[in-house]
């Protein structure tokens, strides 16, 4: 029970930040770095995916997976900002809180 309250926990301190960084990001890093529409597009379905679950923690394995994949495991390019930074170490964050809940679940 506690992985899920560590998750939630999370989720509460970091999505309004994460809903204002990546639009931004997105548009300012975009044309260097098109992977990041993909984290823009995963990250506004797992958004979506919580917002329709209400308290309940929503399946958000695939999408948690395709961001490691897509972001190398949330390694910050060289050449970014502190917000795109940001934004990666929040989902890094979101996502270990995740996968702790899901393997407690699972016992």
């Amino acid at each position: 029970m506690a992985d899920k309250r560590i998750f939630n926990e999370l989720k509460d301190k970091h999505f309004k930040t994460l809903n204002l960084y990546v639009p931004v990001v997105a548009r300012v890093h975009g044309k260097h770095h098109p992977e990041f529409h993909e984290v823009h597009k995963l990250f506004d379905g797992i958004s979506r995916k919580i917002n329709e679950s209400g308290t309940a923690v929503p399946e958000l394995n695939e999408e948690f997976a395709r961001l490691r994949e897509v972001t190398n495991n949330y390694t910050v390019p060289d050449d970014v900002c502190e917000s795109y930074e940001a934004v990666y170490n929040m989902l890094a964050e979101l996502d270990k809180a995740y996968q702790d809940w899901q393997g407690t679940n699972l016992k």
